[in-house]
């Protein structure tokens, strides 16, 4: 059946650079499109325009369209919400993982990359800046978990203190696989964390019938290799949608004003409100609610010293 113009809209579920795949979701037929001369979204100064989850509008016919004769996009619909990082090189423009998505699933391990734990915070402000809410999985667990119990532990007590879910998992033990696709079911889920965590593994955990490329740890530094390059939306049988996304070495914050980075830390939030002196950058003033919440054990060390590192970082960037 033809489609009348003012009713081809499409999702994007796959970005390659200039060329990207479309699909009239929820039903799942990808086709090719190119931009349409110069479309920006508004006067954003982020390095790419479109981005996979984006709504847009496109003139062609689908049906017919392929590689050689792609249908071509003429309008970004406004976003919901989308989730971005500060570029690597260029710190004043941002690059967008994705756009109205319901969850992102971060996904970290202990070892197996090592874990650091202010690429994970700042990941974590992101989202709440963008009204992203976000799930911790705490991937790998076999590896480590019998020699680190401790380890463990503590990781999930900071992260869940703080107010987040966490969910451990073990791909060739299935344990949690079944909870976290239960957690994609309903929903358009950005799959986002370091080189090497093991998302690909997972995805094809979640839905044993994709086929996302797998790679493994470097021996040297006991590193992630780049393995997901695009960013691409998947079907989940029966469930939802999955983005799966590169591995990232590096996550800088972006629109994210320096007064206001505390509002991103659930735990931070809470006592805010109870500093003796307003606006409190809750570092050295005397009576400062967060302080004696760090002195009482309600907030951890690790969490404040990731907050100081984002606060550190906006002035090198000034």
């Amino acid at each position: 059946m033809q489609i009348p113009e003012q009713d081809k809209r499409a999702v994007v579920v796959k970005n390659a650079g200039s060329h990207f795949l479309l699909s009239r979701l929820p039903d799942w037929s990808p086709f090719p499109a190119v931009l349409r001369g110069k479309v920006r979204l508004g006067q954003t100064t982020a390095t790419n325009p479109v981005a996979v989850g984006d709504v847009v509008r496109y003139e062609g016919d689908e049906m017919q369209a392929d590689a050689q004769h792609p249908v071509l996009i003429r309008e970004i619909l406004p976003r919901r919400n989308c989730l971005s990082r500060r570029s690597t090189n260029l710190s004043r423009q941002a690059h967008v993982l994705a756009a109205n998505i319901d969850r992102a699933i971060v996904v970290t391990t202990l070892y197996f990359p090592e874990i650091k734990l202010p690429f994970l915070d700042r990941m974590l402000v992101s989202c709440a800046c963008y009204g992203v809410p976000a799930l911790i999985v705490l991937n790998k667990v076999d590896m480590y978990r019998e020699e680190d119990p401790e380890s463990v532990r503590h990781f999930c007590d900071i992260y869940e203190k703080a107010g987040y879910p966490v969910l451990q998992t073990a791909v060739p033990t299935g344990e949690g696989i079944g909870a976290l696709r239960e957690a994609c079911r309903g929903k358009c889920s950005l799959l986002c964390g370091e080189s090497g965590v093991g998302k690909s593994s997972l995805v094809h955990a979640i839905d044993p019938s994709l086929q996302p490329k797998i790679g493994r740890i470097s021996d040297v530094h006991l590193q992630g290799k780049h393995t997901t390059s695009l960013y691409e939306m998947y079907p989940l049988a029966g469930l939802g949608f999955l983005i799966d996304s590169p591995g990232l070495r590096g996550f800088g914050l972006s629109d994210v004003p320096p007064d206001d980075v505390f509002r991103y830390f659930p735990e931070m939030l809470r006592v805010a409100d109870d500093c003796r002196f307003m606006p409190c950058t809750h570092t050295h003033e005397p009576g400062c609610a967060v302080k004696a919440a760090l002195e009482a054990g309600d907030i951890s060390p690790e969490r404040y010293a990731s907050y100081l590192g984002m606060l550190e970082e906006d002035r090198k960037f000034r």
